[in-house]
């Protein structure tokens, strides 16, 4: 497997070093934000990390290589590249094998990280179950994902583009923890309340570290999530945001936006109805969750 993987310089120091790593996604970049945006906030994650006493993995494919870990050129290359590949778990083979470019999702970020040795990830928000999946049978790779691959998952929630409360039912089944870090309710990606509860508070780092390592010492496989809340002074209203997202949903319906083009499509319209409001939220939020995932790997 090694022989698959390139470190970056900062990622093979601190293994060597067994410094604390925190994994970062690549979609973000490539499908999640618009250019110059997309590699500010990608870089300024990376900081963040720095700041928090830890080192930053950002996970992609590049030429075929799993990478653990971009230089600032890659970073750039992705966030202006065309028709980057959006890869989960399903699709690294291919991209392996056909030496392709591919920006990594949750599912795939959990798979490299994993394989890399890193055991915490900081993202935006996890895929989950779909509204009207009963339908569309349209499930995130990510919630499978969640239930074998062991990597601790620090994110605000889920999308609240999707259906929360069949999302929750599926981590439950798959026996997929949900730790809520300084709060009891479940976070909604743009709102700090979904008006679902979290399974178990965590009052800080060491907590949440300790929770962590006692699944995977317990021989429990799989991951665990995170859910840390986008700060309250850049919450958006609720009912404001539902509504934004009802109409940004029935705009993908009547243009037949599908499967993997359905995210980025929702959270472009979702920006351009909040005059850019939500695309700031995502901003705070990751980086928000860069932080508290780096004082996790350090209490690891």
């Amino acid at each position: 497997m090694k022989n698959y993987i390139d470190y970056s310089d900062e990622v093979k120091k601190a293994k060597a070093a067994n410094k604390p790593i925190v994994a970062l996604e690549s979609t973000i970049i490539s499908h999640g934000m618009p250019y110059p945006k997309n590699i500010e906030t990608a870089l300024m994650c990376e900081d963040i990390i720095r700041k928090n006493n830890a080192i930053p993995a950002t996970i992609a494919v590049i030429n075929g290589r799993l990478k653990a870990g971009l230089t600032q050129n890659e970073i750039e290359y992705l966030a202006k590249a065309k028709n980057i590949l959006k890869m989960s778990r399903r699709d690294l083979p291919a991209v392996i094998a056909q030496k392709q470019d591919g920006a990594a999702t949750v599912a795939a970020t959990m798979i490299i990280a994993q394989l890399a040795g890193i055991k915490v990830f900081a993202t935006g928000g996890i895929g989950g179950v779909h509204r009207n999946a009963s339908f569309t049978f349209d499930i995130s790779a990510d919630l499978q994902e969640l239930s074998k691959t062991s990597v601790a998952v620090v994110c605000a929630g889920v999308k609240s583009i999707l259906d929360i409360g069949l999302t929750l039912e599926y981590l439950e089944t798959m026996g997929v923890p949900i730790l809520g870090y300084q709060t009891e309710k479940f976070p909604a990606f743009y709102t700090d309340d979904s008006g679902y509860p979290v399974d178990y508070y965590v009052k800080d780092a060491k907590h949440a570290a300790d929770i962590i390592n006692a699944k995977w010492k317990l021989g429990l496989d799989g991951g665990i999530v995170v859910a840390n809340p986008i700060p309250k002074e850049y919450s958006m209203d609720k009912e404001y945001i539902d509504n934004v997202i009802q109409q940004a949903i029935k705009d993908a319906d009547l243009q037949g936006i599908k499967g993997k083009k359905i995210t980025p499509f929702l959270l472009d319209k979702i920006k351009e109805l909040t005059s850019g409001e939500s695309l700031a939220a995502n901003v705070k939020l990751v980086l928000n969750n860069s932080a508290v995932a780096a004082k996790i790997a350090c209490a690891m």
